[in-house]
């Protein structure tokens, strides 16, 4: 199967979308934060002198385009406040832009409070990450007790929680679970984008096979999985293996309200300079604009009831777990 499964999705073009470009409004928002459009610059890392720059840069792409963006991790910074500044260094680039701060699930409430302080966070994801602690050497190896701790952390943090997996998606069984600790979305993370278990495995030079590193759920599966119950009042953010402006459309017309990127944007901000990458960005949005006229979808809300087809490798997969598929091929405006 293609690692993010995007190839399944089939869009069907509107030839009479009765509406002007004019009409058209990209914006949305997640948790209840407004966004001027739906991708958010993914978590990459932090907590690490040379990642101090590579934060800044990104920060300074996300004031310029008006992007949501998510740091790395913050353990480091609770564990040791000399490496603050490589998070700080994002809100002091970016001062008046949507920023989400980023822990794991096995965190206090308390140190939640405090990743969110550091850089005045509008917004935190809690990270599921098992898979990547199980390659790492001096990972977590107990996941007891990670739904009560996310219910704690919502309770008295004073911003939204999104949970996010980071790279190998969330089932249906997992999704509902988690719809249930008063949390305000999940990002699926599937599998398809920064595969961090290549990564630590890289890390510790370790020889692990590509059934290992393939682990997972497919990201468009996992979007799917997750919106067969997931109440209406429940965002979902679709991340892992997001490429292309397509992409983009596929994972809102899935019921995602955003869409988490990193890899392509990264790489713009450190193989070329910052301008290059905003006018690549700009680029990105004006397709995006032009797919939802081309399906006659004048905002995100309507491109979620546009008529697709899943076909392939996830037809099979969705169909076998008992997920009715059939109504994303009509249009779910009526219904």
């Amino acid at each position: 199967p293609n690692a993010s499964g995007f190839a399944d999705i089939s869009l069907i073009h509107n030839c009479l979308p009765n509406l002007s470009w004019n009409d058209i409004d990209v914006s949305s928002s997640l948790a209840g934060i407004s966004l001027a459009h739906p991708l958010i610059i993914n978590a990459i890392t932090g907590g690490a002198n040379d990642v101090t720059e590579i934060n800044e840069r990104i920060a300074d792409f996300a004031s310029l385009t008006n992007t949501a963006m998510a740091i790395g991790s913050q353990y480091a910074a609770l564990e040791h406040s000399e490496v603050q500044h490589s998070y700080k260094v994002v809100r002091k680039k970016n001062p008046h832009g949507v920023i989400f701060a980023n822990l794991g699930a096995y965190v206090t409430p308390q140190q939640a409070q405090m990743a969110i302080d550091m850089i005045d966070a509008q917004g935190i994801q809690i990270h599921l990450n098992v898979a990547q602690e199980m390659m790492m050497t001096e990972g977590d190896r107990d996941f007891t007790g990670y739904l009560t701790n996310i219910t704690n952390i919502v309770n008295k943090v004073k911003v939204p929680v999104i949970v996010k997996e980071v790279g190998c998606g969330i089932a249906k069984e997992q999704a509902k679970l988690l719809s249930e600790t008063g949390i305000k979305a999940i990002d699926v993370g599937g599998t398809g984008g920064t595969n961090f278990l290549a990564i630590e495995a890289a890390r510790r030079q370790l020889n692990v096979n590509q059934e290992t590193l393939s682990w997972g759920i497919p990201t468009v599966i996992s979007a799917v999985e997750a919106m067969s119950v997931l109440p209406k009042q429940m965002d979902m953010m679709v991340s892992g293996g997001i490429r292309t402006s397509l992409d983009v459309v596929k994972s809102l017309a899935l019921g995602g309200v955003a869409t988490g990127m990193a890899t392509p944007i990264v790489r713009m901000l450190c193989e070329k300079n910052v301008d290059s990458a905003v006018k690549w960005f700009q680029e990105f949005l004006h397709e995006i604009h032009c797919y939802m006229l081309l399906l006659g979808a004048a905002n995100v809300r309507e491109l979620e009831c546009i008529p697709l087809i899943i076909s392939g490798y996830s037809k099979d997969w969705l169909v076998t777990r008992g997920i009715d598929i059939s109504k994303y091929a009509v249009n779910r405006k009526h219904g």
